[in-house]
């Protein structure tokens, strides 16, 4: 094999076949049942909550029973198979603004504008504008 990718100049360690068969990336341990059932009434009563924050109940719970904490990328894998996770923050507003703007009742919410035109003699002509916005 050394002379085949020594002549060719290649890499040996490509040549050699790999396994095909995949593993599971997260093996689920005996107590995520227990878990997973403590997560899930933390966030059905409080579905914004991260999985910090879950992290921090579920071991407050634990403490009060006397049992182990658990570590919180233990909570977050729990969170990740069971998509309880939040959806993460972009940054970007999710609403976008299409122009129209509610209001109640008359002679609440008022626009205006000014624009300017020049003529050719060198004068100008102020426009000046202003109008109710309820529909």
């Amino acid at each position: 094999m050394k002379r085949i990718t020594e002549t060719l100049q290649i890499s040996r360690s490509n040549q050699y076949t790999k396994k095909t068969s995949r593993r599971e990336r997260y093996k689920p341990k005996s107590d995520d049942s227990k878990y997973l059932s403590l997560i899930r009434e933390i966030t059905d009563k409080r579905p914004t909550y991260g999985y910090r924050r879950v992290t921090a109940l579920v071991n407050r719970y634990l403490r009060e029973r006397g049992q182990a904490p658990v570590n919180h990328k233990r909570i977050y894998r729990i969170m990740k198979v069971n998509h309880l996770l939040l959806p993460k923050y972009t940054g970007k507003p999710v609403r976008t603004h299409d122009g129209s703007i509610i209001t109640w009742k008359s002679n609440m919410r008022w626009c205006s504008d000014i624009f300017e035109i020049l003529c050719y003699n060198g004068e100008k002509l102020r426009v000046i504008f202003s109008m109710d916005r309820y529909l």
